[in-house]
C-alpha cells in the first residue's frame, strides 16, 4: 500500500476527484495508443475498428476530466488537465501506456482492460459520484464491445498460424507483470471504496483472473508464473514510454498555447 505522502499532491484530500482522475488518465492514454494505429491497421476493416475504440475512450476521458475539472474548482478545463500536466502527475495504470507493438501486443493490453472495465463499470453504476455513476451508464455499454472485440482477437490469434501463436504468447509474457496494479488497494482506492465513490480494486480480481486466464488457457496459452509486480502509475511513477506518448499527444497545445479551432 501506497503512504499519503507518495500520493500526487491534492488528490488525497478529495476521493471523488482522485477517481475521477484516474479513470479519465486511463481512457486518455489508452485513446491515444489505439489512435497511433490508424492508418496501420492489419486490415481496413480492424483499422476502422481501432479507431472507433480509440473514440470511445477518448470520450469517457473527456467526461471524466471535464468532471474533475469542475470539481477542482481551479479554472482549469479537461483541456489544461490533458494537455498541461506532466508525465509524474498522470495517475493512469502502467498498463494503458505501454507501447502497441505488434498487433498481438495490443490486442492482449486491450483484452485486458476491457476485462477489468466490464467489471469496473458495471460495480460503479451506483457511485455516489453523480459523475461517475453517469459516465458508468454509458461506459459500461462501450466495455461490453470492446470486451467482445478483443475476445475474438485473442480466439483468433491463439488458434490461427504458429507464428500469431507464439506472438501472443510472447504478448502475454511482456504484460504480465503490469497487471497487478488493476487490483491494487491504496489509500485513495480505500478512502473512494469506503466513500461509495468506486468498488475496491481488489474486489475486481476474481473475475477479471477467471475470464483472462480462461480465455488464454482455452487457447493454449501459458499464464506467466512470475508475480505481476510492477506498480506505480497511480502515483505518477511511470514506465519511460509515458514520456514520449505525452510529447506526441501534448506537442500541439504546447506550441500554441491558447489557440482556438
Amino acid at each position: 500500500m501506497n503512504s499519503p505522502e507518495t500520493l500526487i499532491p491534492g488528490t488525497q484530500a478529495d476521493p471523488v476527484f482522485a477517481t475521477l482522475l484516474r479513470f479519465g488518465d486511463d481512457n486518455l492514454v489508452l485513446a491515444q495508443r489505439l489512435s497511433e494505429w490508424v492508418s496501420r491497421g492489419p486490415e481496413l476493416e480492424e483499422d476502422i475498428a481501432l479507431g472507433n475504440l480509440a473514440l470511445d475512450h477518448l470520450g469517457q476521458a473527456r467526461l471524466l476530466l471535464s468532471a474533475a475539472a469542475r470539481l477542482e474548482g481551479e479554472g482549469r478545463t479537461e483541456d489544461d488537465l490533458a494537455m498541461w500536466r506532466d508525465e509524474t502527475a498522470f495517475t493512469n495504470l502502467l498498463l494503458v501506456e505501454q507501447p502497441n507493438g505488434d498487433f498481438a501486443h495490443t490486442m492482449v493490453r486491450q483484452n485486458w482492460i476491457d476485462a477489468y472495465q466490464v467489471a469496473l463499470w458495471h460495480a460503479t453504476a451506483d457511485s455516489t459520484s453523480p459523475d461517475i455513476a453517469a459516465v458508468a451508464a454509458k461506459a459500461a455499454k462501450e466495455a461490453a464491445y470492446h470486451h467482445r472485440h478483443s475476445t475474438t482477437w485473442i480466439r483468433r490469434l491463439a488458434g490461427g498460424t504458429i507464428e500469431s501463436h507464439a506472438r501472443l504468447q510472447a504478448a502475454v509474457d511482456d504484460l504480465w507483470r503490469f497487471t497487478a496494479e488493476l487490483f491494487e488497494d491504496d489509500v485513495i482506492a480505500r478512502a473512494a471504496a469506503d466513500a461509495g465513490v468506486a468498488p475496491l480494486p481488489s474486489s475486481l480480481e476474481a473475475g477479471w483472473r477467471r475470464d483472462v486466464v480462461g480465455l488464454l488457457e482455452e487457447g493454449g496459452i501459458t499464464v506467466p508464473d512470475e508475480p505481476a509486480y510492477r506498480l506505480g502509475g497511480r502515483t505518477g511513477r511511470h514506465t519511460e514510454h509515458l514520456g514520449h506518448l505525452l510529447a506526441e499527444m501534448q506537442w500541439l497545445a504546447r506550441s500554441h498555447p491558447g489557440a482556438s479551432w
